[in-house]
């Protein structure tokens, strides 16, 4: 009976040895796989991000996306270390940004370009645009700075050149059919179009409200591709992270014919890929 019960002591120790280690090595694998990769976007349009979820999770690492609903948080829930990428804005906008509030933030990849387009629900042409008509454009100074340079090129209006690639309202020198311009948040512009002549709507807002800017726009913005333009849309980390080889391996995926292909599909325009 002794050796009965020594042996079964032995035994029970052994497994109980055994767990443990079994415990912590599958503790690490959990920590491997439970690796949380967290995207900020904006907007609803996320299906060029599919092919990124499930080609990262075969790797072992889970890429969530958090939709927000404008451009103001973003960055600063990126900064506060909520997220570890976001991929919403462009160049200027995030240089804007940094400049004004200070944030560590970097680009790690560029992603795609989404041509603004000037939409209506009253006009098919924007030699229809009369005297005194009012046209919505977004408020924060890139977006709303880059929708009056649409406009410009459109032939409705002069902007100081001194003003760059960020023209406000005041720097309008030019504006012979004396057009009022509403700014609102980015992504409400597309709701003032039954009260206004027109309105630039961004790409990913436009495609909320089933709208595309190559079919559905009364002019659209040339897209001009190249390291100097400002409109690329990028992926951004915090400095600490840009080498991160994580962060680096999402940008590749991000980067590939599979994710090219499901924008070209999917959005007809709407975004084009900015790496190709």
């Amino acid at each position: 009976m002794k050796k009965f019960l020594t042996l079964i002591l032995a035994v029970a120790i052994t497994a109980a040895v055994s767990a443990c280690g079994s415990g912590a090595g599958n503790s690490g694998a959990q920590t491997d796989e439970a690796r949380v990769i967290r995207v900020g976007v904006v907007g609803e349009n996320t299906e060029h991000w599919q092919p990124v979820i499930e080609k990262m999770a075969e790797e072992g690492v889970s890429v969530e996306l958090v939709k927000f609903s404008d451009y103001t948080v973003p960055n600063q829930a990126l900064a506060d270390g909520e997220l570890e990428l976001n991929a919403f804005q462009h160049y200027a906008f995030l240089n804007n940004e940094v400049a004004d509030k200070g944030l560590d933030l970097v680009v790690v990849g560029e992603s795609i370009i989404a041509p603004l387009g000037l939409f209506s629900d009253k006009i098919t042409s924007i030699s229809e645009i009369a005297d005194g008509d009012k046209i919505a454009i977004p408020n924060d100074a890139t977006n709303g700075g880059r929708a009056l340079k649409v406009i410009e090129s459109a032939g409705l209006i002069g902007v100081d050149p001194a003003a760059g690639y960020t023209p406000e309202v005041s720097n309008i020198t030019d504006n012979p059919l004396n057009l009022e311009f509403i700014q609102v948040e980015a992504a409400l512009t597309a709701s003032l179009l039954p009260d206004v002549t027109a309105a630039i709507i961004n790409g990913g807002h436009a495609a909320d409200h089933g709208l595309n800017p190559t079919k559905d726009s009364i002019y659209l913005e040339q897209v001009v591709g190249g390291n100097d333009n400002p409109y690329i849309n990028i992926i951004v980390s915090r400095a600490e992270n840009a080498d991160d080889e994580v962060i680096q391996r999402i940008v590749e995926v991000f980067q590939s014919d599979e994710v090219a292909a499901v924008i070209d599909e999917v959005y007809a325009g709407v975004y084009i890929p900015a790496w190709k």
